[in-house]
């Protein structure tokens, strides 16, 4: 049978069987076999609406999403009415990071059943990666309005009015967050950057890793283009005018690899430490890394038993919080003569840390200087410059160099 041969009442016949057993097997979770099912129905029997519905609902759930596109976007054409279609093609395309289509695909969807608080949900975080705050609000909204309970509609919601300097409306967000349940110690620490008072020494780490593992594909482009983030290169500059070559580097937070690309030609080997498996992935590209290591920076300092003669780490420590443990791992796998070079971004409130509401870390010089000395690292030099840019507004730091 060709495309264009219409289909023969024996194959309708057969088509209608596989689509019931395909039916059978999809309400009994076999998506697997219902797939089967629904294909061959289509190859009998090409565009019946109900098949392509179920296929791209099927492919959906066993989050084959290349494949599910396709055939949700041809169900959807036929009959817009389809919210399910709708549903799963927009979360198809948000998995597959295609913000644009995903929104389309799910304001549809919403539009067709607007009882639906995860779409909502899910439609104000894929407004968010478009920049569209002012829809991504009315989505959280909408979310809270068919489910007030929603405790990751009103973290989202708080994080929002965070980022637009609400702070109060955001702080009553992350508190009712907390009483309905959401992840307590993501939302104290949200909490913690719009209110002050009480903050966690360190950040949960589950927010670094997700934050990361989310950002490494888009991470030099958007840091180093769009934030004018050149706080690595000023980092390294110094100790690659010195000349001096180096038997062994530890990158501490070494993301992509953008320091040790730099220190690389200066070095004999080149280790990389980073709490985000997908930044490290990305790292390894660069065949530049001795050994990359997964996992928390003060935990993988601590039981090391390398040594190094320089160890960097360039915009890290905003994400790090209390520096004690790692200055006191510092001091003891530091050759005699190493360096320890590292940047913290100046924190402006004459504490020694400081928790901002960009969810960063801010460390004082004399804060910096009381670790040294405890720990015995004599600092070398000091100087304050741009780490990166926030809008236009330079991000001032430090740049420490220890021995």
């Amino acid at each position: 049978m060709t495309d264009h041969t219409p289909p023969t009442e024996a194959q309708f016949a057969e088509s209608r069987a596989l689509f019931v057993k395909g039916v059978e097997h999809f309400e009994s979770g076999r998506l697997e076999p219902a797939c089967i099912c629904f294909e061959k129905c289509q190859a009998l029997t090409p565009g019946r609406v109900s098949v392509l519905r179920n296929l791209g609902v099927s492919l959906f759930l066993l989050k084959r999403w290349d494949e599910a596109i396709p055939v949700l976007r041809q169900a959807t054409a036929i009959d817009p009415a389809l919210a399910d279609a709708w549903a799963c093609l927009g979360l198809a395309n948000e998995a597959r990071r295609d913000w644009q289509a995903a929104a389309e695909a799910l304001n549809k969807a919403v539009a067709l059943t607007p009882q639906q608080a995860p779409l909502w949900l899910t439609l104000g975080q894929v407004c968010l990666r478009l920049g569209d705050a002012k829809n991504a609000l009315q989505a959280f909204d909408r979310a809270l309005e068919e489910d007030p309970s929603s405790a990751p509609a009103w973290s989202d919601r708080g994080n929002l009015l965070r980022e637009l300097q609400q702070f109060e409306e955001a702080a009553r967000c992350y508190e009712k967050a907390i009483a309905l349940g959401g992840d307590p110690g993501l939302n104290r620490y949200y909490l913690a950057s719009v209110r002050g008072g009480d903050k966690p020494l360190t950040p949960p780490r589950r927010y670094v890793e997700t934050l990361f593992d989310d950002y490494a594909t888009d991470f030099q482009s958007h840091a180093v283009e769009t934030l004018r983030y050149r706080g690595y290169e000023v980092l390294l500059r110094p100790l690659l005018d010195s000349a001096r070559r180096y038997q062994h580097v530890l990158d501490l937070g070494c993301g992509t690899g953008l320091c040790g690309q730099l220190i690389a030609p200066r070095a004999e080997t080149v280790d990389g430490v980073d709490v985000s498996s997908a930044m490290l992935a990305e790292a390894r590209k660069l065949g530049i890394y001795r050994e990359l290591i997964h996992g928390d920076l003060a935990e993988v300092l601590a039981a090391t038993a390398s040594r190094f003669d320089l160890i960097l780490a360039a915009d890290v420590f905003i994400y790090v919080g209390d520096l004690a443990p790692i200055f006191r791992a510092v001091r003891r796998i530091l050759e005699p003569e190493g360096c320890f070079a590292f940047t913290v971004e100046l924190a402006k409130s004459g504490e020694d840390i400081q928790l901002l509401p960009s969810l960063r870390y801010a460390h004082s010089e004399a804060y910096v200087r009381g670790l040294a000395d405890e720990a015995g690292l004599s600092v070398v030099n000091v100087f304050e410059a741009p780490i990166r840019h926030d809008q236009t507004t330079p991000i001032m730091g430090l740049y420490f160099y220890l021995t």
